[in-house]
């Protein structure tokens, strides 16, 4: 046996963190991992379990600040360079205040910075100069109309909307129902349209939604690794209008 070993080792990129606080129920890790530069790596954890269909009380109980507070620090070991709270509904349900308030609960829990899934919305829909917007969504009304309220406080005018109506099981919608529903949401006078739900899979979709509308189509997981990604100085791996925008040049961008 020799007694020295020779073997040609290339090291592997410095790897940079992103941590993610996702819903118990959340179930497209690789669809977010698909976004990630190849040194990116993620830092999941999930929120509690609980037995309430999605509706608006389910979204409520997604933000408990103290359940919030606990998940970012599971992700803050291997030093995320931000943490992201990867929810749609979790983060407008209770308005600008309450997504607010959700970004400084992981703040003072210890992430360096901090975004939410509806915050990186409303910074991409500014970003692109967008104000008259088209939702799809997964959710029954009551939900909708909480995202409607959230966008309208920030300037946002909802010209229209679509659900699913469903109560669970999200992460099971096909791209063939998601085409359908972004036909039946989108409207001439809407500058782009949003498909909420991080649990609504749309990354091969996009590029192609783009083209047949002629507008931005932003996504909910699309926008929370853009946000997150941004804020570190990196870009998102993907097609789309808004990931064709290398503004991000300072880390730590809103």
């Amino acid at each position: 046996m020799p007694t020295e070993l020779s073997v040609g080792l290339t090291e592997p990129d410095h790897q940079q963190g992103i941590g993610v606080v996702a819903p118990f129920d959340f179930a497209l890790d690789r669809e977010l991992w698909r976004w990630a530069p190849e040194d990116v790596s993620l830092y999941l954890t999930r929120l509690p379990f609980f037995t309430t269909p999605v509706t608006v009380e389910m979204a409520v109980a997604c933000g408990d600040r103290r359940a919030v507070r606990r998940a970012t620090r599971d992700v803050l070991t291997p030093e995320p360079g931000v943490v992201i709270y990867a929810c749609t509904s979790g983060s407008f349900v209770e308005g600008a205040a309450g997504e607010e308030v959700l970004r400084r609960t992981m703040e003072d829990a210890g992430a360096p910075v901090a975004r939410t899934t509806s915050g990186a919305l409303i910074s991409a829909l500014k970003l692109l100069g967008v104000s008259r917007l088209a939702i799809a969504t997964p959710y029954v009304e009551p939900v909708t109309r909480r995202l409607v309220g959230y966008l309208a406080e920030h300037g946002i005018s909802t010209v229209s909307s679509e659900g699913l109506g469903l109560l669970g099981n999200i992460w099971r919608v096909k791209y063939s129902e998601v085409v359908e529903i972004v036909r039946a949401a989108d409207n001439p006078a809407a500058e782009a349209l949003f498909i909420s739900c991080t649990n609504v899979p749309t990354y091969d979709l996009i590029e192609p939604l783009e083209q047949a509308l002629g507008k931005p189509v932003l996504t909910a997981n699309q926008v929370t690794m853009w946000a997150a990604l941004r804020a570190m100085g990196r870009d998102a791996v993907g097609g789309g209008s808004l990931l064709a925008n290398h503004d991000h040049l300072t880390p730590g961008a809103a």
